[in-house]
């Protein structure tokens, strides 16, 4: 096989679309952009979002709430979960949940909740607790870490 012997796949590759090629073609005249307006013009360039002077559809919707910027995020784990996937003495922290596929793929901060009891004797490392996640963790005999 030699390079000049190489061809697409036959059916792979569409010629490209000729327009203002004569009225017998169909794509000739106005070559499918209609007549007159900005659009029939070259460089003529539209919005993906422009309604045709329409108010649009973000501008439409209700505005609700307010997202601050400085906002914490938390990935949250309860301690029911630490029953079910973690044994007695183990050293729980974001790498031992990350192992377990129990956090996604998100890089924030890690918080415990008191969803759920907890019988085993766990240290937990987290950056903050619950009040309550906090008493059931060394209520059992755990310790609980502020990473």
């Amino acid at each position: 096989m030699k390079l000049h012997d190489l061809s697409p796949t036959p059916g792979s590759r569409k010629a490209r679309h000729r327009v203002g090629r004569g009225d017998s073609s169909g794509w000739g005249r106005t070559s499918g952009r209609g007549e007159k307006g900005a659009g029939s013009r070259s460089g003529s360039k539209y919005r993906p979002y422009f309604e045709g002077g329409q108010i649009p559809f973000f501008r439409r919707l209700p505005k609700r709430g307010f997202k601050s910027f400085d906002r914490v995020v938390y990935n949250l784990v309860n301690t029911s979960t630490l029953e079910t996937y973690f044994n007695d003495g183990d050293v729980v922290d974001e790498v031992a949940l990350r192992a377990k596929a129990l956090l996604p793929v998100k890089k924030v901060l890690l918080k415990v909740l008191a969803n759920g009891d907890l019988s085993k004797k766990l240290t937990v490392k987290a950056n903050k607790f619950s009040a309550a996640a906090k008493a059931k963790i060394e209520s059992a005999g755990g310790v609980c870490e502020i990473v």
